[in-house]
């Protein structure tokens, strides 16, 4: 068994294991630790657990210590330095006429390196932009291109339901949503209805899609026949996955009537259930799933 300890960068980004040595670390805690992009100051997301060796990616870098006030000042000094850099970059973008939108900007904590977060329809010539920002910088100049819901994520924003955007409070990782999720939910198709802040199928989509499979489960199709406890037979009108409640079209003293019943009232072939497809259908995936930028 190794110890591990869950730290994150950014507000709501991803979550990176690291060796918490002898340090007594606690959830919300400010550390030092060494990364790919070198030394940076992040925040303690979880407690010290105990987990399988291979579970782990090795090597497992250490935490060089807990956060103090001189790390916690600078970490703050960054945060300003970096609205600092972001008008900067918005001037030389405009200098160089570039067909690109600056997102965000971002110091190492060690000040080795500063990113910048843009958004463009294209590829874009940047390197006479990166000459130009290394010149005023003096230091190492990164330009990552990021997508539509990245952007939204940096940004925030409030979502249809009228609550702050799952992207920029809790979720660390964007899971493929496709247009299947919402049929399964008997939602409208309309791009406005389930479209979020970013343009793209709402990530909620996919957080209720198990819910609504099992309870599509237990309800039979539209069209089908069914009998009730009673011995009438009808056609489903519609259903609602919800209340577990169904509407049917019987034959009531030679008229069709449409009555409502609790599926537990009813009698019916169960649906088979849905296999779910694998990614090696390329086509398939194209047409069904939105891909993450």
């Amino acid at each position: 068994m190794v110890k591990i300890v869950g730290v994150r960068f950014r507000n709501a980004g991803k979550v990176y294991y690291f060796d918490p040595k002898d340090y007594k670390i606690r959830v919300g805690d400010h550390v030092i630790v060494e990364t790919a992009r070198g030394v940076e100051y992040g925040t303690v997301t979880g407690k010290v657990q105990e987990v399988p060796e291979g579970k782990v990616v090795q090597p497992l870098k250490p935490v060089i210590r807990v956060a103090n006030a001189e790390d916690d000042a600078k970490a703050k000094k960054n945060r300003e330095k970096e609205k600092e850099a972001m008008q900067i970059c918005k001037e030389k973008i405009r200098k160089h006429e570039l067909e690109m939108k600056l997102i965000d900007a971002e110091y190492t904590f060690d000040n080795n390196k500063v990113l910048f977060y843009f958004t463009a329809d294209g590829r874009i010539d940047f390197r006479e932009l990166v000459k130009d920002l290394a010149s005023v910088f003096r230091t190492r100049i990164e330009l990552r291109q990021i997508g539509v819901r990245d952007e939204t994520k940096i940004l925030g924003g409030i979502g249809s339901c009228g609550r702050p955007l799952c992207c920029s409070t809790f979720l660390s990782e964007f899971a493929p949503v496709s247009i299947r999720m919402a049929k399964e939910q008997n939602l409208s198709l309309n791009p406005t209805k389930i479209s979020g802040v970013c343009g793209r199928l709402m990530c909620c989509l996919k957080n209720e899609e198990e819910t609504y499979e099992y309870l599509n489960s237990k309800l039979p199709g539209i069209g089908d026949t069914v009998t009730t406890a009673t011995g009438l037979k009808g056609e489903v009108a519609s259903v609602n996955v919800l209340r577990q409640k169904v509407k049917i079209l019987v034959d009531v003293d030679d008229e069709k009537e449409l009555q409502e019943y609790d599926v537990s009232e009813l009698k019916f072939k169960p649906r088979k259930k849905k296999e779910k497809k694998k990614g090696t259908d390329k086509e398939q995936k194209q047409l069904d799933t939105l891909e993450m930028e």
